[in-house]
């Protein structure tokens, strides 16, 4: 949430909405003058009427676009497919792979030479939307989870205000056969390889 407020992003940040009244990321929002809202989950004893009171605090803030940083709770999918289409999160892995929690320690026992993160449309699906932007890093042999969640965190930092702003100038286009275009973009024209041996 941080990167996002210090983005300068083409539009107005209206609200941030926490389940948690201890969330650190609201004290954040207010010293950026962003107005704040708590919705305890707690207070709910159904997810299903959770989930109707964020779209209440959701519809008062006037938002056109709901943006999850560090909201751990999994949506009823009455409350995803209402918001169908400006609904994104971040996630840190390359999805598909590595969904849900313990992204980081997942990939070092599973041995993969590269991770990342990915910004994506949420679905009812957990962790399966359409993929808007991607970042991988290499994974060291010296890494544990805290140096790789590190490096991946300050790609997660790049990428999500990039796709933030693409769909500010509406330049994602989410096409009928759930893939993402974006007008204007390039491919990536180098590959990332890890380990890399010296010929």
């Amino acid at each position: 949430m941080q990167a996002l407020l210090q983005a300068r992003l083409p539009a107005r940040i209206c609200a941030v909405i926490s389940n948690d009244p201890a969330a650190g990321g609201l004290d954040t929002a207010a010293r950026h003058g962003v107005a704040t809202t708590v919705v305890d989950h707690r207070a709910h004893a159904q997810r299903a009427d959770f989930d109707a009171a964020l779209a209440r605090a959701i519809a008062a803030s006037n938002a056109d676009l709901v943006v999850l940083a560090g909201f751990m709770r999994v949506l009823t999918e009455g409350f995803v497919n209402a918001f169908h289409g400006r609904l994104v999160n971040i996630h840190p892995s390359l999805l598909p792979a590595f969904p849900g929690l313990h992204t980081h320690r997942r990939a070092l026992a599973a041995g993969v030479r590269v991770h990342g993160c990915t910004v994506h449309f949420v679905t009812p699906q957990l962790d399966h939307g359409p993929i808007i932007i991607q970042a991988a890093v290499p994974v060291l042999a010296s890494d544990d989870e805290t140096t790789l969640a590190a490096r991946v965190l300050a790609q997660e930092h790049r990428i999500y205000p990039q796709a933030i702003r693409w769909l500010c100038e509406e330049r994602v286009t989410l096409a009928a056969d759930g893939r993402v275009q974006v007008a204007g973009a390039r491919d990536a024209q180098a590959g990332l390889i890890s380990p890399a041996l010296d010929v």
